[in-house]
């Protein structure tokens, strides 16, 4: 019997990973409307199969304002901060989204507002 749950445990760990929590980011204006953006992400990655693939800059409206693509898991580095640059957002823009995700459950439904001063 314990041998049995032991088993089930093991098997079950890569459904524990969940979604991509965006932990922090840093925005810089870098002039004409155009920013860096450094994005702090933290996720269960359990190899090629599970593992966070993108974030996304997102304009208050959904749209997407810039991506960057993670091409490769991060197991033993975690969090990590990827940057973005030359990310245009239009004048007059109150805030940006921060949206993460991972090969496995896609856009994660958590999402880190940044008002833009």
């Amino acid at each position: 019997m314990r041998f049995a749950i032991i088993l089930l445990l093991f098997f079950s760990c890569p459904l524990f990973a969940g979604n991509v929590e965006v932990v922090s980011a840093q925005i810089d204006k870098t002039g004409n409307g155009h920013y860096h953006i450094q994005v702090t992400l933290r996720h269960a990655d359990t190899g090629w199969e599970h593992y966070a693939n993108a974030w996304r800059v997102l304009s208050p409206d959904g749209s997407m304002l810039g991506e960057r693509v993670l091409y490769h898991p991060h197991v033993n580095e975690q969090p990590f901060t990827r940057t973005l640059s030359g990310v245009s957002i239009p004048a007059g823009t109150a805030y940006i989204e921060i949206e993460g995700e991972d090969t496995k459950h896609g856009p994660s439904k958590q999402r880190l507002r940044i008002e833009l001063k």
